[in-house]
């Protein structure tokens, strides 16, 4: 994921997405859940993420994910734009969709990434 418009091409791609306004700035949702938004840093953009799932993240590829104290404690977590692994940074995108989409829905998409 190179920019912010290639994420959103991505994210708008998976199944009932709609672009809707987060915190003042449009951004993918799905059932009116932000899944991934601009964030607050220059060159990241914000996905969220279990707990459990971002530290291992931010362990295994901390040039791609990372936090700042205002992400902390929050299920989410920075990605960097222009991973080495984008195919990786997708999956994050998906599962982050995949929790917050509905039982019917995840039914029709598939197991979670």
């Amino acid at each position: 994921m190179k920019d912010w418009a290639e994420v959103v091409a991505f994210a708008c791609a998976l199944p009932d997405v709609a672009m809707e306004n987060f915190y003042g700035t449009p951004c993918p949702k799905v059932n009116g859940k932000a899944f991934v938004s601009q964030g607050r840093e220059p060159g990241s953009f914000h996905v969220m993420s279990q707990h459990e799932e971002k530290a291992v993240l931010i362990e295994t590829d901390p040039d791609t994910f990372w936090q700042t104290d205002h992400y902390r404690n929050w299920p989410g977590l920075l990605v960097r734009y222009g991973s080495d692994d984008p195919d990786r940074v997708r999956s994050v995108i998906a599962r982050a969709w995949w929790d917050r989409a509905k039982k019917p829905q995840r039914a029709r998409f598939g197991d979670r990434p």
